[in-house]
């Protein structure tokens, strides 16, 4: 299980980098509007310790076979993160440390052919245990962004940019892609994704802009058969429907060695 412990690794780095921007942020900070429509920093810091406790739910189902949903309801998701929004700061750090360690714990405790076993969130598909990591990972790489506190696209390690554009790959709404194309400055090209046109960016760039972190900044539409003059390029279209943030279909019980 070798991908197992690199993404635990991983998921450790990235949670210090969290904790370390949450530990910067004032009261005031943390009352201050994220980048997230309708929800302060508060907000942001609250969903991410709820979640992590969520996902414990997952590992512990992997790990004794009982079904433990990751949320009773969608109902009470939202009601857990509303309570603990208007904490302090020092609260909010407080519990974003707690829950990463006992998200930590339970995956240090969990046998390795548990990683195989099957769970399910709040909504389908279910997916092999190791893939929580995954799922932890973007939580804590997206969500660090949306606190607007200094931490952009252009921080996520390529490790995680990788797998991420691997994983929109993977899930790509074909039937409501707004584009035919992506190239990648690193060489990586993307064919036959739907109608629309070929457009092209850094990796961390064509991330963000697919999972809304960016409106399109430093992605352009590649001219094809003709070179746009000066003034007249191409608007970006929308970016179509992020889909990673659910899981995707049919993944293997054990990581392939060979997964970003």
């Amino acid at each position: 299980m070798t991908v197992v412990l690199v993404l635990r690794e991983e998921l450790a780095s990235a949670t210090r980098d969290l904790l370390a921007t949450a530990a910067a942020l004032s009261d005031d900070d943390v009352a201050a509007p994220s980048r997230l429509p309708g929800w302060t920093r508060g907000h942001v810091l609250a969903h991410l310790a709820r979640n992590a406790d969520s996902l414990v739910n997952l590992l512990t189902w992997a790990r004794t076979g009982v079904v433990t949903p990751q949320y009773a309801t969608p109902a009470e998701r939202d009601a857990g993160i509303e309570a603990s929004a208007g904490r302090p700061a020092a609260e909010q750090l407080a519990d974003l440390e707690a829950g990463a360690a006992r998200l930590d714990a339970a995956a240090a405790a969990l046998p390795a052919e548990a990683w195989s076993a099957q769970v399910g969130g709040l909504r389908p598909p279910t997916h092999p245990a190791w893939y929580v990591l995954v799922r932890r990972l973007r939580e804590v790489g997206m969500h660090h962004v949306d606190l607007g506190a200094g931490y952009g696209p252009d921080r996520w390690p390529e490790r995680f940019v990788r797998r991420e554009l691997h994983d929109c790959l993977w899930t790509w709404p074909y039937e409501q892609s707004t584009v035919g194309g992506i190239r990648l400055t690193d060489g990586t090209v993307w064919k036959d994704l739907g109608a629309g046109p070929v457009v092209e960016g850094t990796p961390a760039g064509v991330l963000a802009w697919l999972t809304g972190r960016s409106a399109g900044e430093g992605i352009r539409v590649v001219p094809e058969g003709r070179v746009s003059a000066p003034g007249q390029e191409v608007p970006v279209p929308a970016a179509p429907p992020w889909l990673t943030k659910l899981s995707p279909a049919d993944l293997p019980a054990t990581p392939p060695e060979d997964y970003p």
